[in-house]
């Protein structure tokens, strides 16, 4: 199996080149990534806690679901695959707003992100692939917010800058 190849952009988000994941992290380079955020019906937020073996922020809680682009494939298309992939639902997406962000890990590799924000809707539970996600949950905004405040280090990076930044973004009532 090959390794993964990310989009390597410029800060206007125009494709530079490809790259294995991996080295992409290592070397800090800016790629292209996304952020689903997936509502139900009560406006909570189906949160998942990343798998105990990821490469970083193992174990911590994060978004829906969060990835790379494949070279050739639309914003869209990334977001309902990895939802597919990671969570085993899909549901149309929409795109919200998008950020560069950078946060260097303990373990020497560093997300620099070009990170698309996607918001869904779906009220049933998901069929979570144990490979990736090690639990799920449902939470409202402010109960995110306000655990947030008070044990920020059981989330991941991007998910607390979102919440810091982008908050206006993602808190869309449908």
């Amino acid at each position: 199996m090959t390794e993964e190849q990310v989009i390597l952009v410029d800060e206007n988000d125009n494709k530079i080149g490809l790259m294995p994941k991996m080295e992409a992290h290592e070397k800090a380079l800016l790629h292209r990534a996304f952020s689903v955020f997936v509502f139900n019906d009560k406006n909570e937020l189906m949160l998942q806690q990343r798998a105990m073996h990821k490469y970083h922020t193992p174990g911590l809680w994060t978004n829906t679901c969060c990835s790379h682009q494949r070279d050739g494939e639309t914003n869209l298309q990334a977001g309902k695959r990895r939802l597919q992939e990671e969570m085993g639902f899909v549901t149309d997406l929409e795109e919200s707003t998008s950020f560069i962000y950078k946060a260097p890990f303990e373990n020497g590799l560093t997300e620099h992100e070009y990170d698309h924000i996607m918001i869904g809707y779906y009220n049933d539970d998901p069929n979570i692939n144990k490979d990736e996600v090690a639990s799920w949950k449902w939470m409202s905004l402010e109960a995110i917010k306000s655990d947030m405040a008070t044990n920020s280090e059981l989330y991941t990076a991007w998910f607390k800058i979102i919440f810091e930044k982008f908050y206006e973004f993602i808190n869309i009532k449908k």
